[in-house]
């Protein structure tokens, strides 16, 4: 299975920010928020886009898209988790990998937004977990959020125009 999502070293050297598609950037908050998940949110999440910026000679300003919703995010975190809790049947949060789990808070971070297709968001969520998540959890990414989206009143349909 191929990764249709850019990882951060596909995007080194190649793209400057303004130039960047919108799953360039979804995948760049998925590691910014990894990087900030697996530091206990203890470092600030400018550090970690020096950091970042300085190690993978990237050019993301602090007062970027990706900075801003990745700070949405985790300042929402708490809340992102309890919307996703009635979706994940047979589940507790904790059981949920940790890859997974920030795929999902991007994406109802995203859901919450109402300026993107559902069908865009859903399967944005699932090419980031066939690249970054465990194994099949695409498809349990697909379900938690095509519920979501259907407890929501919303009808996905395959015409839906794709981004």
């Amino acid at each position: 299975m191929s990764c249709s999502v850019d990882t951060t070293d596909d995007i080194v050297g190649t793209h400057v920010y303004a130039e960047l598609s919108r799953r360039d950037i979804r995948s760049l908050i998925f590691h910014y928020l990894y990087a900030m998940d697996s530091l206990s949110y203890e470092d600030s999440l400018e550090s970690i886009v020096d950091m970042l910026n300085r190690g993978f000679d990237l050019d993301v300003p602090l007062d970027s898209e990706v900075v801003v919703i990745t700070q949405a995010i985790i300042d929402q975190r708490d809340q992102l988790d309890q919307q996703m809790v009635p979706f994940l049947h047979n589940w507790r949060l904790e059981r949920v990998g940790l890859a997974t789990k920030l795929i999902l808070r991007l994406a109802f971070w995203e859901l919450d937004q109402k300026d993107v297709v559902h069908n865009i968001i859903i399967n944005e969520a699932i090419e980031l977990a066939k690249c970054f998540a465990e194994k099949d959890a695409y498809k349990f990414i697909n379900g938690v959020l095509d519920e979501a989206v259907k407890s929501r009143g919303i009808i996905l349909t395959d015409d839906t125009v794709a981004e």
